[in-house]
């Protein structure tokens, strides 16, 4: 990592743990937690329309009682993310955005695949690498945020690999699904190795919706 993003990682965990260092006990907190629990537990139960609404109620009731906290948990965020980022990204030239609400259509018509990393409060991307014209033969793509939907249709032809990791939400796989808390998936195509095009997905929410479709 280079000087100025490590300077700026550390800075930005930093202040969002001095914001954290607070009491953040009362009675919204302990109400709030008890509905973000009970929305994990709908969700996990196969109730996933309520136990989304709780999870929204819960999360509201929290960032209108500690705003503080919202701002640190997002500083914090996106510290790791400056910190990740130039981990992954080990090739110059890739793009690098912030942004406080993201939305990516490109399912739509054909679009370049090239090596970047998003972050984002709340994003939505929707991503069809069948319409993707790759720029390199090897590609890192990095989503990380607070709050994020990804929809992902994979075709046979590309070799990709993809590590996510969703605190509170659900991850689906070709039909498979996984919801609740602290959900994490890695998976490699079996061409991946063969391939002549290669894409790596890195995704990373604190709550999040993931939907991958193989094609």
């Amino acid at each position: 990592m280079d000087k100025r993003n490590r300077i700026i990682a550390i800075g930005l965990i930093g202040i969002g743990l001095l914001l954290l260092s607070g009491k953040w006990i009362s009675f919204f907190t302990i109400v709030a937690l008890l509905l973000l629990l009970l929305g994990i537990y709908r969700i996990r139960n196969g109730d996933i329309k309520k136990g989304y609404i709780f999870l929204g109620i819960g999360a509201g009731l929290i960032m209108l009682d500690h705003l503080i906290l919202v701002v640190a948990i997002c500083l914090i965020s996106l510290g790791l993310f400056y910190g990740k980022s130039k981990k992954v990204q080990t090739e110059d030239g890739f793009i690098q955005k912030t942004s406080f609400m993201s939305n990516f259509d490109w399912d739509q018509s054909p679009w370049v695949i090239r090596s970047m990393s998003i972050w984002h409060v709340l994003g939505e991307s929707d991503l069809d690498l069948s319409l993707g014209m790759p720029e390199e033969r090897e590609t890192v793509i990095m989503f990380q945020g607070v709050m994020g939907d990804l929809d992902l249709d994979i075709p046979d032809y590309y070799g990709v690999e993809i590590e996510a990791f969703v605190l509170f939400g659900s991850i689906n796989f070709d039909g498979k699904k996984d919801s609740g808390m602290m959900n994490r998936f890695t998976w490699i195509s079996p061409n991946y190795s063969v391939s002549d095009y290669k894409v790596k997905f890195i995704v990373s929410y604190i709550v999040g919706d993931i939907d991958i479709r193989l094609t």
